[in-house]
């Protein structure tokens, strides 16, 4: 499929006003059957979108060599964790995937190698937060997986080539968290919520700032910025799907922040809406 096919699958996706972009804080994978605030923030989040037509996924939880799209009729729910109870790995995300979108997505990244995936599947960081979006699972899920050999600049860019899609009422979703420091987590206070060290809440309010102003650059370069930055971001897997987010910010469009809190001394479940 090439490029100018996107303009021949409309009975697939047909053109749609200009589809939102988000980036959701997906925190504990405990977040799929509890009942608190952040799921109830995915689910007002989602009273604001027009149904999409399908969902592309760029989760912090497939980070690979090179990059796959999954491209299975019927992605199984992968349960990519450990340690926690029965009731959390008996649920099923029964999504249809899209292999159509992924030849789509193949083709707009081009000349990026992107490979069909057949093995992969919904990992926690899309099938739990995206559970709460659209609870009757009946609208069709791919992912998109973060090539861990690229730099941060990299995956900004990367993510305008994908600007077509909604257009054609595709739903893009980055799952990741901004302040992400797992080793450093005070699990005493695992739901104490706007609880964090001094350098999480200086992080946590810089890259605010950020976000509010539109200057996107410190955020993009954040292997250079101060010590709490990298504090925060130990690891690029958790915080890369926000620059794919990011990347597809248009002109003039509002950046709105929800979910906007501090947990267990150095998470952060804050999540964007822009559109």
């Amino acid at each position: 499929m090439t490029l100018n096919n996107l303009d021949n699958i409309a009975d697939l996706f047909p053109r749609t006003e200009k589809m939102p972009v988000l980036f959701l804080g997906h925190g504990s994978p405990m977040n799929a059957i509890e009942e608190n605030q952040f799921v109830q923030g995915f689910r007002n989040i989602a009273k604001t979108i027009q149904k999409p037509n399908a969902i592309l996924c760029i989760s912090a939880h497939w980070y690979t060599n090179g990059t796959k799209a999954t491209a299975m009729n019927f992605p199984p729910t992968i349960h990519d964790f450990g340690g926690f109870p029965k009731a959390l790995y008996e649920v099923q995300y029964n999504a249809p995937g899209s292999p159509e979108l992924a030849e789509v997505t193949q083709s707009l990244l081009a000349p990026t190698t992107v490979d069909l995936d057949h093995n992969w599947g919904l990992d926690h960081g899309a099938w739990s937060v995206i559970k709460h979006l659209y609870p009757n699972a009946d609208i069709p899920v791919i992912q998109l997986s973060i090539d861990y050999t690229k730099p941060a600049p990299y995956h900004y860019e990367l993510a305008q080539k994908l600007q077509k899609l909604r257009e054609r009422g595709i739903l893009i979703i980055g799952s990741g968290n901004i302040v992400h420091n797992l080793r450093l987590v005070d699990f005493h206070n695992m739901n104490k919520v706007d609880y964090g060290y001094d350098w999480a809440h200086e992080a946590f309010e810089m890259v605010n700032k950020h976000l509010s102003d539109g200057d996107y650059n410190p955020l993009i370069n954040y292997e250079k910025q101060s010590k709490v930055l990298q504090l925060a971001i130990p690891t690029p897997d958790h915080y890369l799907p926000l620059l794919y987010i990011l990347g597809l910010q248009n002109k003039n469009e509002e950046l709105s922040l929800f979910n906007n809190h501090l947990l267990a001394g150095s998470l952060s479940m804050t999540s964007v809406k822009i559109g």
